[in-house]
């Protein structure tokens, strides 16, 4: 999205700029263009996106109450980090949000949710197969979102999409993975059995199990560098603002 483009010119309400200024960050995130704690300045995000920094504030104000960025007096807004103790608590929450999700799906499975889950999976074999990165995390995503959306509650799915997919694609894009493309395939195929053959009365605690056994696996240096990493290192020092540009 080229938002310079889509409001110059254009008689438009602030309110949806503003949304747009805040889409505009959210993508930026989401495609490893800005990093956790790198700085955010109003008057280059403004200047580049030719928007109002009103609109920018409104934004940023709004992404600060989703968790995404933070606001240090005297010191500015920056993306949000993700400390040792929060990064465990990330996937324990994501465990207990998706087990949920599974157990509803599984109260009233369906056999074209079947299908979408094992097309994702297909998808996932195919970016392995490749070692193709990019494509094998959209398919991880397409799996997952096919769960919550057959869990059929609007809150639980608005839950994740909100409070879970930007941490997700945070750490996908920020955070390296030790597994390799083939294990994490293999980690999915498996899970994908696990959420559909499991016991109805205990998939949902399997589920819980499943995402703390994969941060284990997938980040244990993280787990005990991370902190070391974030005290010598706590912010970025500037914000260069070329994606907005």
């Amino acid at each position: 999205m080229n938002l310079s483009k889509s409001t110059k010119g254009v008689t438009t309400s602030r309110a949806s700029v503003s949304q747009e200024v805040e889409n505009h960050i959210r993508q930026a995130v989401y495609k490893g263009l800005l990093h956790p704690r790198e700085r955010i300045i109003e008057d280059d995000v403004a200047r580049g996106l030719g928007v109002s920094r009103g609109s920018v504030r409104e934004a940023l104000l709004r992404l600060e109450r989703d968790g995404l960025v933070v606001t240090t007096p005297r010191r500015g807004t920056y993306i949000r980090g993700i400390s040792p103790h929060e990064f465990g608590a990330i996937f324990s929450m994501r465990g207990k949000l998706e087990g949920l999700c599974v157990r509803y799906m599984r109260e009233a499975l369906k056999p074209e949710t079947q299908a979408a889950l094992r097309k994702a999976l297909h998808k996932m074999k195919s970016a392995a197969a490749t070692h193709d990165d990019e494509k094998f995390f959209y398919a991880d995503m397409e799996l997952h979102q096919a769960v919550w959306k057959a869990s059929g509650q609007p809150q639980l799915i608005r839950a994740l999409n909100l409070v879970m997919t930007p941490f997700i694609f945070m750490i996908a894009r920020n955070y390296s993975d030790t597994l390799s493309i083939p294990e994490r395939y293999k980690n999915h195929r498996n899970y994908v059995d696990l959420i559909l053959q499991s016991p109805p009365g205990r998939v949902e605690r399997e589920v819980e199990r499943y995402f703390d056994q994969l941060c284990k696996q997938s980040f244990p240096h993280l787990l005990s560098s991370l902190a070391n990493s974030e005290a010598e290192s706590p912010i970025r020092s500037h914000f260069s603002g070329q994606y907005f540009r």
